[in-house]
């Protein structure tokens, strides 16, 4: 039971913002991209707010110079704009990684990069 004797249901956890942040993770290819708006739409109409989108393995967010990653980036373009101006209050663009990072310590070090 929460304050009062008042009960707090999932669901009820889920709607409140200050208890719960949902970030939606997308690739930003166009399937992807429907696919997460699609569950946004759902999310909304159950009174759940996304908190942000996260855009994983996006090429725009790497330093590449090889023409065939420099094309598949320009067409990843469109879809991150999409996001970036209709779909999200907040975004992060994480980067394609040389590796998959795996383990706590991996994940911390993709955030601190994302800091610079």
């Amino acid at each position: 039971m929460g304050e009062k004797g008042h009960y707090l249901t999932p669901m009820m956890q889920l709607q409140d913002p200050e208890r719960t942040k949902i970030m939606l993770v997308t690739l930003p290819e166009t399937t992807p991209v429907l696919e997460a708006a699609g569950l946004q739409e759902d999310l909304r109409r159950a009174g759940i707010e996304p908190w942000a989108w996260l855009i994983n393995n996006s090429l725009v967010a790497t330093e590449t110079t090889s023409p065939l990653l420099l094309t598949r980036a320009a067409h990843e373009a469109a879809q991150i704009n999409k996001v970036r101006t209709e779909l999200a209050s907040r975004m992060a663009l994480i980067p394609l990684q040389q590796e998959e990072p795996t383990g706590i310590e991996q994940l911390k070090r993709l955030t601190r990069q994302a800091g610079k």
